[in-house]
């Protein structure tokens, strides 16, 4: 009896799938399907995102979350698992928001806005619930949670303050464009 192992083509079998399917050969009697052929791979975020800072930021929030959720499910501080199930729904909402670029869509929306509330509510909501978690607690369920929790708290404290950092800029520049623009009209005035 042979033992066959499988092997991945160069560059294949990773996590995110390859954003670019056309440069693989196309097998024999297969068509391969057109770009505009919604599929599994529609709504998988592109790897450019996932590699980036704001993407694995939010990866590392979905996950923690949802190991938090799991780790309160199982213990006696079940009370407190409903945080990070929200916070776990609204990190993976707001990954495929950013992944998808519906804030170029939605522009009514102020999405830096909503993200930077939902950073700071889940840091300061995950710093109480873990503190809670491992001082009233003693099952091991509970402190892993906690445990967890402060991850989480420090990966969302990050994440708002970058936030806060890029809104900072980007008012900081508009400022500076409108002092300039002020600053020609008054020379282009007579006085």
């Amino acid at each position: 009896s042979h033992s066959r192992s499988f092997r991945f083509p160069p560059g294949r079998g990773m996590w995110p799938p390859d954003p670019d399917p056309e440069s693989d050969p196309e097998p024999a009697g297969r068509s391969q399907p057109g770009p505009g052929v919604p599929g599994l791979r529609a709504l998988l975020p592109a790897r450019a995102f996932l590699c980036s800072l704001k993407g694995r930021l939010l990866l590392a929030e979905s996950g923690l979350s949802f190991i938090t959720f799991v780790c309160y499910v199982a213990s006696s501080a079940s009370a407190f698992l409903t945080a990070p199930l929200l916070e776990f729904l609204l990190a993976l909402y707001f990954l495929f928001a950013d992944a998808m670029q519906l804030s170029d869509k939605w522009q009514g929306l102020c999405w830096p806005m909503m993200d930077f509330l939902r950073c700071v509510t889940a840091a300061l909501i995950y710093f109480a619930i873990s503190i809670t978690a491992v001082a009233k607690y003693s099952d091991g369920a509970s402190k892993a949670a906690g445990v967890f929790g402060f991850f989480a708290t420090i990966v969302f404290a990050v994440d708002f303050y970058l936030i806060f950092n890029n809104v900072a800029k980007f008012l900081k520049q508009g400022d500076s464009a409108d002092e300039t623009t002020a600053d020609k009209a008054e020379a282009l005035m007579p006085h």
